[in-house]
């Protein structure tokens, strides 16, 4: 019997299929051993790398020594602007409204506002003012001036305004509040995201129903006691650490938006028991203790804080929503005892609380059974 025969390697390699895939080069390159391979390079012989020469050579040196050079050749054209006097060419002189935004217009005296004899709001946010000028013209017919989201740093050219009932100047550069108290036909006054530390100049606008403060940096409510007629205060994304000075003078307020600041302590409210909507979220509560005397409450905002009880909910009678999200409440039977007597509740939120993470299947159910009057648990709409 004929002795086996042993198969090379090179021949099982060729007879087993393989489990890799091997790319062969059609047009190797000769290399000699231990030379490093050329790499891949196309059918031009470039291998793929931008090689920047070390030196760089200035073809218009002049541009360096010489001030007033100017290659226009090589300028490219960019999109042409109109200048701020043409931006209003097309509106009919007898317009009662102006609106133009997002036009770069840098100076209001460009536009001659005065040609428009009847004009009554005039709308120019989002532009580079950086002054209040050019409205002496148009003082007579003008009640709503709107430069919410300027460059404007300082309060001026407001004198002869005094037909205004809203004045928009919110997303600038202000740090106090000036030149404004003469204007007391003013209704709406917005500051919202300036750098106002300080709440003051307002005397005298005994007309001002609406007043917005959000996202400054005021620490105190204070010098609000002239504004009798102030009906919504809106000083969220603030300092502010106390309730005081809410008093003495503002018979009226009813809505009072205070959230995203340090606030501990409820009991002040009690000098607003008119008070009928609250949204002071993301605080440092941890008791709803103090409103007992707000007893006409509508709205109530507590989410994000701290609260671990609903004690102090009890009087509140006319409470329709209760936000509450995001807080310590655990205790289905406490929502039960505080809550289920409010026949006017519709809407409550507890998501986040213990209450809802320890059972999120049977959370709304539960709610349900405590409050069966709600129309609304958090986002979701329920059958009543």
């Amino acid at each position: 019997m004929p002795a086996p025969v042993e198969e090379s390697a090179d021949s099982t390699r060729a007879s087993t299929p393989g489990h890799h895939i091997e790319l062969v080069d059609d047009n190797p390159s000769p290399r000699h051993d231990g030379e490093a391979s050329p790499g891949l390079r196309n059918s031009k012989g470039w291998d793929g790398k931008l090689r920047v020469p070390k030196s760089a050579v200035l073809v218009n040196p002049e541009a360096i020594s010489d001030p007033e050079y100017s290659d226009d050749e090589n300028v490219v054209p960019g999109d042409e602007v109109a200048a701020d006097e043409d931006l209003l060419d097309d509106e009919p002189l007898d317009t009662d409204e102006i609106i133009c935004t997002h036009s770069r217009i840098q100076t209001i005296s460009a536009l001659r506002l005065e040609r428009f004899k009847q004009v009554v709001r005039i709308c120019l946010r989002q532009n580079l003012i950086q002054e209040i000028e050019g409205l002496e013209g148009i003082a007579d017919t003008l009640e709503d001036l709107d430069l919410y989201d300027n460059l404007i740093s300082h309060i001026s050219g407001l004198d002869s305004l005094t037909k205004l009932t809203s004045l928009d100047l919110s997303f600038n550069k202000i740090k106090h509040i000036k030149h404004v108290n003469h204007l007391t036909n003013l209704t709406d006054l917005f500051f919202v995201a300036n750098k106002i530390s300080r709440i003051d100049g307002l005397a005298g606008l005994n007309k001002l129903r609406n007043l917005e403060l959000g996202s400054n940096r005021i620490r105190e409510l204070q010098n609000l006691e002239t504004l009798t007629s102030l009906e919504e205060l809106w000083v969220a994304k603030n300092k502010i650490t106390e309730l005081h000075g809410l008093g003495v003078g503002l018979p009226h307020l009813r809505l009072l938006s205070i959230q995203s600041n340090r606030i501990r302590d409820l009991a002040p409210l009690k000098d607003v028991p008119q008070l009928e909507e609250l949204y002071i979220s993301h605080n440092a509560l941890e008791s709803l203790v103090g409103l007992e005397h707000n007893v006409h409450l509508k709205v109530l905002e507590v989410s994000n804080n701290k609260i671990a009880s609903l004690e102090g909910l009890g009087p509140l009678a006319d409470l329709e929503e209760f936000w509450a999200s995001y807080n310590l409440v655990a205790d289905f039977a406490e929502v039960e005892r505080e809550l289920a007597d409010k026949k006017h509740l519709t809407t409550v939120y507890f998501e986040g609380n213990p209450l809802q993470l320890r059972g999120p299947a049977v959370y709304r159910n539960k709610v349900r059974l405590a409050l069966p009057q709600v129309s609304q648990i958090d986002a979701t709409f329920v059958r009543t």
